[in-house]
């Protein structure tokens, strides 16, 4: 009976791995709907350049390692035009914070870099992500930045600008604290993902921020050599820790303050050390409490049911279901791959969320397995009673769905391109460029025993020059319209965006407003990389920009209201299919998508019902269902959805 289970586990993983991919004739037919179209991002003149960080002594010989994040970007509507053109990029090869117009929308200012002022810095310190939001409710958006060296900085919009500047900002400490010097003292902090929602319900948006490497002088060449790895490849639980934010209010005044608490309590703490890479959350219960996903790089990752009231966030951990043919790997919560990034997308026009996790999946080199959480649950009622009893509703269909392999993976975003009103997903890859494989090296440190990978000094070398799957591309995956007509097959090549060159963070609007969404694209080590939508499918869409009313005076930098967070939208089309999204307020690594609703409507031409739960800027919880015609809808949510200009 054993060898006879054996015999079969082996026949079922071998037919798996076997699964056919889409030959090269179906992936150009693919390919037909789509075109992008690459254009220049213009940066400010005059950035210094460098190719590789400072590190601490103790990391001197994996400095390529350490120098291996950082590219970030986001895309949204920062300067209050109605359209998200507004570029904020993390570039690591001048260590700035650059704001920039995305392609196609005009010189409407100069590209310029984001200045901490009196708030001290110093070398030790690099930027690793920029998120914008609303955070004092005034309809203008700010920007969180983090980093790798200290805690993160809150470029707040000042209410007198009329034109995006850097002195269009003032930038505050998110963390309050106090250095004698100019020189940073505080907390050194290493973020690497941020998911911002209204985790409590009380209207405003909450703040989780993940620390990867523990509080040290990673970056400082003269620092104490205190610093450490990951305590396992498979297993490890001694990171920076999860650290989660409550909004609290606003102070007045030209120097006020937005305040946040910590709510220590709010992640348990054996759940909370992981070294995360990926965060994000979606509301899976109808309930507008969103549930949060952490991507645990070297680890289980970690699902977490919100069970959160007014004035204390909480999560409750849940995990998948396992049966007698499902690797321990394949289960949600006890996997011991290496996660980058998480995104939520209704990828089977279910009406319901399910999840891309990028992991690492190098032929010949580690193959682990994205994952792609398919949803199991049948409505929101159904996955509240399975998360009340400890069960994360999710079933990996990577293989199936032909998206399990790429390469090593990181941000991922989900997003129908070519409005056929089916998600495509475009996922970011590569390590470390350069011109000597050190993959025999990583294989050996990868069975090497836990008590040893702690200690940097048992770590073999990765250096300047090093190569670690240095020459991978961003994979485009596209859905597949034979077979089952729910897979997808990666058409990367087909469309031109095979540069060599490792890539980070990803993000997705309609910069142009013209009804298809363009990507933006960071890379490490490289030029940020933007790419035009300029699909020949001519179908229709449905867009909705969601606003909620602003709860401050607004300023020459304002939309027409205040980001409704957490808002939620399940758009029924003509034949009967229901696709779910949200306003998301930034999940993934390090790109941010805009805060639009989005949908394609195939070859239909609407209109949509479009069933909306927001709630209001007191916390109460509202539904309403629309009608809405192809095209953008500009939508305030107060106690009743109404449509403005």
């Amino acid at each position: 009976m054993p060898a006879l289970i054996a015999l079969t586990l082996i026949a079922t993983m071998y037919s798996f791995a076997r699964l056919p991919l889409a030959s090269a004739d179906d992936r150009s037919a693919i390919a037909s709907n789509f075109k992008f179209v690459e254009q220049q991002i213009a940066l400010p003149p005059n950035l210094p350049t460098k190719t590789i960080r400072q590190v601490n002594p103790a990391y001197k010989h994996i400095q390529a390692w350490i120098s291996s994040v950082g590219a970030g970007i986001a895309v949204n509507d920062l300067a209050g035009t109605g359209k998200a053109g507004d570029l904020c990029i993390v570039d690591p090869r001048s260590d700035e914070i650059i704001v920039t117009p995305a392609p196609s929308t005009g010189a409407r200012y100069a590209p310029f870099t984001l200045e901490p002022g009196k708030l001290p810095m110093d070398s030790t310190i690099a930027p690793t992500g920029c998120v914008p939001g609303d955070f004092n409710g005034d309809g203008a958006l700010d920007l969180l930045t983090y980093y790798m060296g200290r805690t993160p900085i809150l470029y707040i919009a000042q209410p007198q600008a009329t034109t995006l500047s850097a002195a269009s900002y003032r930038p505050t400490e998110l963390i309050p604290s106090e250095s004698s010097t100019d020189k940073y003292e505080g907390p050194r902090w290493h973020t690497m993902a941020v998911s911002i929602a209204d985790y409590d319900g009380d209207g405003h948006p909450d703040i989780v921020l993940t620390n990867y490497f523990p509080d040290s002088d990673v970056l400082d060449p003269n620092g104490i050599r205190d610093v450490e790895m990951q305590d396992s490849m498979s297993r490890a639980f001694n990171a920076g820790g999860a650290h989660v934010l409550r909004w609290t209010g606003v102070t007045a005044g030209p120097d006020g303050r937005i305040t946040f608490a910590e709510d220590r309590k709010a992640i348990p703490y054996s759940n909370s050390s992981g070294w995360t890479l990926g965060a994000g959350s979606a509301d899976l219960d109808g309930d507008l409490l969103p549930e949060l996903y952490l991507a645990n790089d070297f680890g289980p990752d970690h699902m977490f049911h919100n069970v959160s009231t007014k004035g204390e966030i909480k999560f409750s951990r849940i995990d998948g279901h396992r049966n007698p043919t499902t690797p321990k790997s394949l289960v949600l919560g006890h996997d011991s791959f290496k996660s980058m990034s998480v995104d939520f997308g209704d990828l089977q026009n279910s009406g319901r969320f399910d999840m891309f996790v990028s992991n690492i999946t190098v032929s010949w080199g580690i193959e682990e397995s994205n994952f792609a959480w398919i949803n199991t649950a049948k409505d929101g009622a159904d996955a509240k009673a399975k998360m009340l009893d400890g069960t994360a509703p999710f079933e990996n269909q990577a293989a199936k769905l032909k998206t399990a392999w790429t390469g090593w993976g990181w941000d991922s975003k989900s997003a129908d391109l070519d409005n056929s009103g089916n998600l495509s997903i475009v996922q970011t890859d590569g390590f470390v460029k350069g011109e000597t494989s050190r993959w025999a090296w990583l294989q050996e440190l990868a069975m090497a025993n836990d008590e040893l990978v702690a200690n940097p000094k048992m770590w073999p070398n990765a250096e300047a020059g090093d190569d670690i799957s240095g020459s991978e591309v961003v994979a485009f995956w596209a859905r597949d319209p034979s077979g089952d007509g729910k897979s997808y097959a990666n058409i990367t090549k087909e469309l031109g965006m095979d540069v060599p060159i490792p890539t980070r963070g990803v993000a997705v609007a309609d910069t142009q407003g013209d009804g298809y969404q363009d990507l933006a694209i960071a890379r490490q080590w490289g030029p940020p990389a933007f790419y035009r939508n300029e699909s020949p499918s001519n179908k229709q869409f449905v867009g909705l920009r969601l606003y909620r009313p602003t709860t401050a005076a607004p300023g020459g930098l304002s939309m027409p209201g205040t980001p409704a967070y957490g808002a939620m939208v399940t758009l029924t089309r003509a034949d009967g299919t229901k696709h779910v999204s949200q306003l998301d307020g930034g999940s993934g690594h390090s790109g941010k998508r805009s805060f639009e609703v989005y949908l394609g409507l195939g070859g239909a031409d609407g209109p949509v019902k479009a069933e909306l739960c927001w709630r209001d800027t007191a916390g109460s919880v509202h539904k309403q269902t629309l009608t809405v015609g192809a095209g953008w809808h500009d939508l305030m949510l107060d106690s009743s959805a109404k449509e403005i200009s």
